[in-house]
């Protein structure tokens, strides 16, 4: 079904473009409208198959035909939005109509230039974020934990092992002394990442922990989570851990599969019944249900799965759900922190924003000194 939506969606962006471009001038002169429509269906038949082929399948081939398609879909997303802001600047045409063909032609090289720079933030390795958090309840002897959070790796055909393992170079520069994932590690389709042998050799004392995001729920993804926890990665199923004495580490199932399919009970409620004393940090994929966690006691929240709407202008659409879209968010006192993610979805650009790795330093409430006389 998603596919499907995805392939309409595409294809209506797509026949848009063209029936601007066929109105700019120089691309009038030049280029016939046969040659344009050849243009168009050789770039809809390459989506098609990335997507219907390249994604279902493993191999070079089907790996290269679906990081084309995808690649494709965000160009003519980003170029399809500059034409339709020319649209909405002149009115549909009832403005300036003699210039707006022209206008068009701008948007096209506007659109060309942004998608070019998506891409370059795409390809970058994920910017390091470091956050300084303050948990009232964290013990004094575990003041500069260092944690560090990885989302929405989405490992696949596009995001593959050799990506993963410069990722693992990054987390080992940072010594981390907790490591967690928060959902969405594994695309769920197609091919499967090689073997990661550096994840047996991420030292980490106070553990490797993840819960699913929504891609876990995909059956291909299970080999995948069975590479993790033979890796020594715990995983949180509506449950807690208590990593060190006044330390508590928290997890739920991904809030959306269970809305989409119906499923029973109270992950938030399971995940936190009956904790011992301490600071509590959540991990859960989607950032919903938050002032729920604050109500609860937790101090510190961990989300993803927006990846920050990942290429500009989605991000307003993807905020309409999921309000908390990216960063640092107080929330009745508890710290909300929503990951842009490390990897991408599909395209693999970016716009604005690089993909990132976040680093936070737990500090302990720091005491006033009792004054002398």
């Amino acid at each position: 079904m998603f596919g499907t939506i995805l392939t309409v969606g595409f294809t209506l962006m797509l026949v848009y473009v063209l029936w601007r471009a066929g109105s700019v001038p120089f691309l009038k002169r030049y280029f016939s409208r046969r040659w344009i429509v050849g243009l168009g269906t050789i770039v809809w038949l390459v989506f098609f198959f990335g997507r219907f082929f390249g994604h279902q399948k493993t191999g070079a081939l089907a790996s290269a035909i679906e990081v084309a398609g995808m690649t494709l879909l965000g160009v003519v997303f980003i170029i399809a939005t500059a034409v339709f802001i020319v649209d909405l600047c002149t009115l549909f045409g009832f403005l300036l109509p003699k210039r707006r063909p022209p206008l068009f032609g701008l948007a096209l090289v506007a659109g060309a230039a942004m998608a070019s720079i998506a891409l370059v933030q795409g390809l970058r390795e994920p910017a390091v974020v470091s956050y300084e958090v303050t948990l009232p309840s964290l013990p004094v002897e575990l003041d500069r934990t260092v944690l560090v959070a990885l989302s929405d790796t989405h490992l696949g055909a596009i995001l593959d092992s050799r990506w993963m393992n410069d990722r693992i170079v990054q987390i080992q520069a940072l010594r981390p002394d907790l490591l967690v994932f928060t959902g969405d590690i594994f695309e769920g389709h197609g091919a499967m990442p090689d073997p990661i042998p550096a994840l047996n050799h991420l030292s980490v004392p106070l553990g490797k922990w993840y819960v699913d995001g929504n891609h876990e729920s995909h059956h291909s993804s299970e080999p995948g989570l069975k590479v993790l926890e033979e890796a020594g990665f715990r995983r949180l199923e509506n449950q807690w851990a208590e990593l060190a004495p006044g330390l508590i580490l928290s997890g739920v199932n991904d809030l959306t599969n269970q809305r989409r399919r119906n499923i029973d009970g109270d992950p938030l409620a399971a995940a936190l019944a009956n904790r011992p004393k301490g600071a509590t940090i959540l991990l859960s994929h989607t950032p919903w249900q938050t002032d729920r966690a604050a109500q609860a006691g937790v101090e510190l929240m961990l989300s993803g799965h927006t990846h920050g709407g990942q290429i500009w202008p989605f991000g307003y659409l993807v905020q309409r759900v999921y309000p908390f879209l990216a960063g640092r968010y107080d929330i009745n006192g508890m710290e909300l922190l929503v990951s842009r993610g490390t990897g991408t979805w599909g395209p693999r650009m970016r716009l604005w924003h690089r993909s990132e790795i976040i680093k936070f330093t737990l500090r302990a409430p720091q005491k006033n000194p009792v004054k002398r006389q």
